[in-house]
């Protein structure tokens, strides 16, 4: 088994259901086990700031799938509950990152692990505190998270 970091984001229809929601999917996914789930934060958007207020989360997941598999499973998801992909940053009904997988450094067309912007950004840092082991959480070739968390402390994030 592997432990995966999952990011999830909403904005449309009711974002605090729609995250509760997306929990219990990744709970159901096969292979799959959800360990542990973050509070929810309110956060502005980024990028088109002319849309609604996300709520943002992050999980802990050990799981038998593959990185791409999780992927595509997490794409799933997307799409039971809507997702329409228009605008790069625009609003969603949900969205689902793979953050992290082990401790993988990867770079293919269809994924990247870690995530490329993970550290820059409140809305996925201060999240996936909650589901790290410790604060000194290492993020592969990017130090630890601990570290990081200055950097985004004045993104304006408000833990619910």
């Amino acid at each position: 088994m592997s432990t995966a970091y999952i990011a999830l984001g909403a904005n449309l229809g009711d974002p605090v259901a729609t995250v509760n929601a997306a929990f219990a999917a990744l709970s159901a996914l096969p292979q799959t086990t959800l360990a542990a789930t973050s509070a929810l934060y309110r956060t502005a958007p980024v990028g088109i700031t002319e849309q609604p207020e996300f709520i943002n989360a992050a999980a802990r997941v050990e799981t038998a799938l593959s990185p791409e598999a999780l992927l595509d499973a997490l794409l799933g998801i997307e799409q039971q509950f809507g997702r329409v992909r228009e605008l790069r940053n625009g609003p969603r009904t949900l969205d689902l990152d793979v953050l992290l997988y082990d401790d993988l450094v990867l770079d293919t067309p269809r994924l990247t692990l870690p995530h490329p912007r993970l550290h820059l950004r409140a809305f996925v840092l201060y999240p996936l505190a909650d589901v790290v082991p410790s604060p000194d959480f290492p993020l592969p070739g990017r130090g630890t998270l601990a570290a990081w968390l200055p950097a985004v402390a004045n993104q304006g994030i408000v833990r619910l």
